[in-house]
């Protein structure tokens, strides 16, 4: 899989997860490890900063939760619109956490 096309599979998952719900970057990394041969939470973080703009970049958080860097207020104030369950400052991924059907 080229580089190309492997950003546009990270842009293609972050699409579909659902209102309400979120990913972290390492979970992105997982589900297209297989098909993709890649497996960095740091290239989704990267492509989700480089190309993320036209997707529902604000469900993509750390694994602890932690929203967008630089960007907390937006991404909260979206999150919190879709009913997204929150532990202060950060998504409750125990709740919130979705994973692309098999």
């Amino acid at each position: 899989m080229t580089t190309e096309e492997y950003v546009e599979e990270v842009l293609a998952l972050v699409e579909r997860i659902p209102p309400g719900r979120a990913m972290s970057y390492g979970a992105i990394a997982d589900a297209l490890a297989e098909r993709s041969g890649r497996n960095s939470a740091r290239q989704v973080g990267s492509i989700m900063k480089r190309h993320g703009g036209g997707v529902p970049w604000y469900r993509v958080v750390n694994s602890a939760g932690r929203l967008p860097p630089g960007h907390e207020t937006r991404a909260r104030a979206r999150l919190v619109a879709e009913g997204t369950p929150m532990r202060g400052e950060r998504v409750d991924l125990r709740t919130a956490a979705w994973s692309p059907p098999d």
